[in-house]
């Protein structure tokens, strides 16, 4: 992965945990109108690609916006400026359990009989703070029981879900919230005509707090609690922050909690949490899309301007000692190895901890380490956070290599820095990467409400983030390596992530009653929202027709999208067939990585490429290759260039390709320690049997034997193969074809394309489980069955089944499952549509809960997926919301290709959004119905189920159908 490549890929990752990422950049701020005369005043910054407008409301409430008109949507954001390192040390876990409360109404959402409701839900608090008095296990036992009966009675005049329900029914997307150390987010894309009604909810969402279906919520959050005490990545970050900072709340608590303290709540700390956080000068409204800026902030100032200002307690934050020496910590789990080293480094704050995004890109693991067969893979991160920042170095080991191994050689990266080991053009190259993933990156509505929400989190000016890239660009090589003497000696942690037994703490499931759901009822609030009218879009399909087609010599087709957004190009040489067609041209393919040619090496190609802003990739799908060069358009002939000079001299190295193949068998092992890869084999399994294409590889025989010169010659013959090349960028095509008919090499006659191996796929006519040994606290189980070979009849009844039934926080499933019984954090169904006319349409479900509820969780599902609860109005939402995402949704220029390519593989030379949306105007709940009988009912499943051996009851899966271990053999084949 290039440092260009890795960078972008860690914005992915900080988006994820919510980690710190702008920095402290002084810059100029002003205050004025810019583009289009705004009635408001509004903070903005000159020179903002983004456009930022910043306005505050009289209350202190914040509003950032930014106006992209690509389709008429807005990401949202609400975020409050508060996280778990503000959770009470003897409550943790307060913030996040917060978060999952606020989807549970207020006292006019989600309830039918606010006056009897509330009377019961003060006796469950008053209950929950006596037992946290109570010590004895019956006592405590029996004061549970009281509260179990009274949230029984109190569900009677509950609504569940009816926020989601409202929130979806506006064609909302990506309904969620998530909490990390510093703050809490609450995210929706909703269709920009539905502003106001957004905003109508959200008002009074925020308005109060009301802790309904407070234990069958907690019994959620202790599934969530569970899957992360099986997620190894999860307990290596806990690991790192309690020894990086051990007086700090970075790391004496987590966002997720204790287990003593999620099973002693307090609702009446929630409460008093909420009151003092949850208040205007503390919260902020991020937008990102199609908006009208005077006309949000007026609605805003409508919908949120009654909400009264409240002094904020200050956090004060904790002094750590210094760390005066290297500290080691083991922890174990199933994975496979890998070594992390941490450094703590001052809050965002400090005048120079703006230099680490820098640090980060001069880091040339990836180049120096990966690409040169030192590690099997490592990457540089950070964190930086308002009281104190983290710098982390990560590897996992080659075969027969030692985490102290790789740890040294982490480390003598780091001193090459500080030495000031590294070339002066590389401060340039790193910046101008820095500004490529963010010209890349604005196009994308959720980066731009992730660049505005850190601001607010970290109260940083905006000025500091337009100017962050101008500012690092005024350091001096000299610059850096003070930074890294000062900051990074022997001053650091090491956590090892050995392979082993967890010995997790395993959180016993409760005994509760299943809570109604009252899926007819509606909250005067709810029906009154109900009546509002909203203005309906036309849907606008992709036209095809905007991709230009040309040839090039020798009848290459050419495919051409203008790119309107930015500076930025995609090259892309396309063969139809992959691995399944080549096992060698593949293998071919992963080997390019690691050769030169007889003027640059592979390290020589990888710094090239990077000081042109460019990138490049040789990828074999199963029956596709791409060769992909992208980056600044300004480097469009110097990296065709480059490009095809690798792809024509490539040479041979027979110590590289000994090296790669030690470290495919090393991924390969490693793998049969991943629980992900262990469920997609199981996954293909069930699918296909013994011939799946999760186990159609090169055997290590045969890759310890191939001949290096024959792949080295598959890799200069790509392009002699039948092929069809892909633009996008900012060139006219006539300059383009230019470019390429002069830079292209080909051969006089292309060879046709090689058959790709078919898998077959099995009818299973009867009901089959399919175990693996997983060491986990959780378990979970998959239920797969083949429907039929494609049929585009079931497309449309398959969207709104998904919608209705199976997926998303106000489907049948997510209510039955979650909110009515507790039995598992993650349970869904969907109805599967081939993406290959040869494939199959497949019915699946999920869950993944409590080894002990697995029997419970089970039966719940299989009954869902043969008796379909028939809701009508919850239908009629689901058909709305379903027209309204065809509505408002649009296909960005830089993905019309591909949805093209899609449509063309299914026969298709039009959007099928477009035969979708007539058929959904018409579908009614007794043609769902019947969809259901005739395709999901009364089907026989494979069940894959991972679980540890020893907790899982094997008489419960026996009872499903006939049963089989899966040997890792069995899954993997080797």
């Amino acid at each position: 992965m290039t440092n260009a490549k890795k960078y972008i890929s860690y914005i992915l990752v900080i988006t994820f945990f919510g980690f710190l990422s702008t920095n402290n950049i002084d810059g100029d701020k002003s205050v004025f109108n810019f583009g289009p005369k705004y009635k408001y005043e509004y903070e903005t910054v000159d020179k903002d690609p983004l456009n930022t407008l910043i306005y505050t409301l009289d209350n202190g409430l914040k509003v950032y916006m930014s106006v992209n008109k690509d389709e008429p949507r807005i990401q949202t954001n609400i975020a409050v400026n508060t996280g778990s390192k503000q959770d009470p040390a003897d409550a943790t876990g307060l913030a996040h359990y917060l978060e999952h409360m606020l989807f549970k109404g207020t006292s006019k959402i989600g309830t039918i009989n606010w006056e009897e409701e509330e009377k019961l839900l003060n006796q469950i608090s008053d209950l929950y703070e006596k037992r946290r008095g109570v010590s004895d296990a019956d006592e405590r036992k029996s004061i549970y029981h009281q509260i179990d009966s009274i949230s029984l009675l109190a569900a009677e005049y509950t609504v569940a879900n009816e926020y989601d329900k409202m929130i979806s029914s506006l064609g909302a997307k990506g309904t969620n919230a998530y909490t990390s150390l510093e703050r809490t987010v609450y995210v929706n894309d909703i269709p920009s005509n539905e502003f106001e009604k957004w905003l109508t909810v959200e008002s009074e969402r925020f308005s109060e707090l009301v802790l309904r279906l407070f234990h069958t919520e907690l019994e959620v959050v202790y599934e969530e609690y569970n899957r992360s005490r099986d997620n190894d990545y999860w307990l290596s970050f806990e690991a790192m922050n309690k020894s990086l900072f051990k007086k700090h709340p970075y790391g004496t608590q987590t966002t997720i909690g204790t287990s003593e303290h999620l099973k002693d709540p307090s609702m009446q700390k929630i409460h008093d949490y909420f009151n003092e956080k949850y208040v205007p000068n503390n919260m902020a409204i991020v937008l990102a899309g199609d908006l009208n800026p005077d006309k949000a902030i007026d609605l805003i100032k409508k919908y949120f301007g009654h909400y009264q200002a409240k002094d904020v307690p200050e956090f004060v934050s904790p002094i750590e000692d210094s760390i005066m020496s290297p500290e080691i910590v083991n922890i174990s789990g199933a994975n496979a190895e890998w070594v992390d080293v941490g450094f703590r480094l001052p809050g965002i704050d400090h005048k120079e901890t703006y230099i680490l995004p820098l640090m980060d890109g001069l880091l040339s693991i990836d180049l120096n380490l990966v690409k040169n067969q030192k590690i099997l893979s490592g990457y540089s991160s950070y964190g930086i956070y308002k009281d104190y920042s983290k710098f982390q170095l990560h590897a996992q080991p080659r075969e027969g290599q030692s985490l102290e191994e790789a740890k040294v050689l982490l480390l003598a990266e780091l001193e090459k820095i500080k030495k000031g080991e590294f070339e002066d053009w590389m401060l340039p190259a790193v910046i101008k990467n820095f500004k490529l993933n963010d010209l890349q990156s604005n196009e994308y509505n959720g980066y731009r409400v992730y660049k505005m929400t850190n601001a607010f989190i970290t109260k940083q000016d905006w000025s500091t983030i337009v100017n962050k890239n101008d500012k690092l660009s005024a350091l001096t090589k000299q610059d850096v390596v003070d930074f890294a003497n000062k900051y990074f000696g022997d001053n650091y942690i090491v956590v090892n992530k050995l392979t082993g037994d967890r010995n997790t703490v395993k959180v016993e499931k409760p005994e509760i009653s299943t809570l109604p759901l009252n899926r007819d009822t509606l909250s005067i609030f709810a029906a009154n929202f109900e009546n509002i009218e909203s203005n309906r879009l036309s849907p606008i399909y992709n036209n095809y027709e905007d991709i230009y087609e040309s040839a090039l010599a020798s009848d290459i087709p050419f495919y051409y999208v203008e790119n309107t957004t930015n500076e930025t190009f995609s090259l892309s040489y396309i063969l139809d067939m992959g691995e399944f067609s080549d096992q060698e041209m593949a293998l071919a393919v992963e080997y390019l990585e690691y050769l030169g040619t007889e003027k640059y090496t592979s390290s020589d190609i990888e710094r090239e490429m990077f000081k042109l802003g460019l990138s490049y990739s040789v990828y074999a799908a199963q029956e596709r290759v791409y060769v992909s060069l992208s980056g600044l358009e300004e480097s469009l002939e110097q990296g065709i260039e480059l490009f095809e000079h690798i792809l024509s001299n490539v040479q041979s190295n027979q110590e590289a390709y000994d090296n790669m193949v030690l470290d495919i068998l090393k991924a390969r092992d490693d793998s049969k320690l991943s629980k992900w890869s262990i469920q997609s084999g199981m996954r293909n399994y069930a699918q296909y049997g013994e011939d799946s294409p999760f186990k159609y590889m090169i055997s290590s025989d045969d890759l310890k034997s191939m001949d290096v010169e024959n792949l080295v010659s598959k890799i200069k013959g790509l392009t002699s193969f039948e092929h069809y090349v892909y633009y996008y960028g900012r060139r006219k095509a006539s300059e383009v074809i230019s470019l390429l008919e002069k830079h292209h090499k080909l051969s006089e006659e292309l060879k046709p394309l090689i058959e790709s191996k078919k898998f077959v796929e099995l009818d299973n006519k009867n009901d089959i489980v399919y175990f693996s040994d997983y060491d986990m606290v959780q378990s979970e189980i998959t239920m797969m069955s083949k429907v039929s070979s494609y049929n585009k009849d079931l497309i449309c009844p398959a969207r709104i089944f998904n919608e209705y039934f199976g997926s998303g926080l106000s489907s049948i499933v997510f209510q039955e499952i979650r909110e009515s019984k507790a039995l598992a954090y993650a349970a869904y169904s969907y109805f599967t549509s081939p993406r290959k006319l040869d494939k199959s349409h497949y019915v699946q479900a999920y869950i993944g809960t409590q080894v002990d509820k697995l029997g419970d969780a089970t039966d719940a599902l299989l009954e869902l997926m043969n008796n379909m609860p028939e809701v009508e109005k919850q239908f009629e939402d689901a058909r709305i919301a379903a027209l309204k995402k065809i509505e408002t949704s649009r296909t960005k220029r830089s993905s019309l290709f591909w949805n093209y390519l899609s449509a063309k593989e299914m026969g298709r030379d039009y959007d099928i959004n477009k035969d979708i949306y007539s058929e959904l105007e018409k579908i009614t709940l007794e043609d769902l119905k019947s969809f259901f009988d005739q395709n999901i009912k009364d089907r026989s499943y494979a069940f894959t189920v991972i679980g540890d051996k020893e907790l899982v009851d094997h008489d419960v899966l026996k009872d499903l159908g006939e049963y089989k271990e899966l040997t890792l053999e069995d899954i993997f084949g080797y």
